[in-house]
């Protein structure tokens, strides 16, 4: 009797204990886990400006910007297509939030470099946030023009300029994302006349999604507390974006030839309104130099 006591006594305590072990496992496959939002832009780049897309680790990122001359400057220059504006970049994924990059823009023959940081990602479930943050900081060097060919005494320290950026987006559904971009820019050497040396600027953008493939974005850059008599424009862009398996092809139309932070944000010398549209081309090709884990 003692004996059968006794087995009873195991076979419900081993029962208790499976019960207990179907319910954790059932508590860890019913919890929510948190959704990430993917894909708020395409690419990097919006039309000049930067997105809050950052390239996954290992990725590295090649960016090939152009910009043709202004349409309305006639027929005898081709409408603008006589000209031409470039920039050359790299990007590289250190980690899926944090890129490195640099170029080359033709236009000043600037050389830039800049870290991007994604801070936070928009989620919903488990863990709820409203907007993709990341941050964004580029310095430049504009090299031209050559110390024998400047017309003043021209130091390495005058040709430096710095950027800094918070990029605030949200994936407001499948086809429409929208995006904040306060801005500060920095150079050390202006002609105080007709500018300061520290540029505050607010940027709005989005993208439109139209087909599977095609979408449509937009740009803008209003400056504030502009010296009076200053002859730059705020920065202005449309454009489509075109997805081709590993490239993203941007055909935008903006008022500015500038193709780094520095001269789109305080030196466009563009009125859109008046014609002022230059026309152009951004293309990026990403290729995976590591593993996935």
């Amino acid at each position: 009797m003692k004996q059968n006591r006794l087995a009873a006594l195991l076979l419900l305590f081993s029962t208790s204990l499976y019960g207990q072990d179907l319910l954790n496992e059932l508590e860890k496959t019913t919890k929510p886990s948190t959704e990430y939002t993917a894909a708020t832009f395409k690419g990097s780049r919006l039309i000049n400006g930067q997105t809050v897309e950052t390239r996954g680790r290992g990725e590295l990122e090649f960016i090939f910007a152009h910009r043709f001359g202004r349409i309305n400057s006639g027929a005898y220059e081709l409408f603008g297509l006589d000209q031409a504006y470039v920039r050359i970049g790299l990007e590289y994924g250190i980690t899926d939030r944090l890129n490195v990059g640099m170029g080359r823009n033709s236009v000043d023959k600037t050389m830039d470099g800049y870290l991007r940081y994604k801070v936070v990602s928009q989620s919903s479930v488990a863990r709820s946030m409203p907007v993709t943050i990341t941050a964004f900081g580029i310095a430049g060097v504009k090299t031209s023009p050559r110390k024998e060919d400047a017309t003043f005494d021209i130091q390495f320290n005058d040709r430096l300029s710095y950027t800094g950026q918070l990029l605030i987006a949200r994936k407001i559904n499948s086809n429409l994302s929208l995006q904040l971009m306060p801005t500060f820019v920095h150079k050390n050497l202006v002609d105080k006349s007709i500018e300061k040396n520290d540029q505050v600027a607010l940027g709005i953008g989005g993208r439109l999604k139209v087909t599977r493939s095609i979408a449509l974005t937009s740009e803008y850059y209003h400056r504030f507390d502009v010296v009076p008599g200053n002859p730059y424009y705020n920065p202005l862009g449309f454009g489509v974006d075109i997805e081709t398996g590993g490239h993203v092809f941007q055909l935008v139309m903006t008022n500015t030839r500038g193709l780094t932070e520095r001269a789109y944000l305080t030196e466009t010398t563009g009125d859109f309104f008046n014609g002022d549209i230059h026309l152009g081309f951004n293309v990026t090709r990403t290729f995976q130099l590591k593993k996935q884990k």
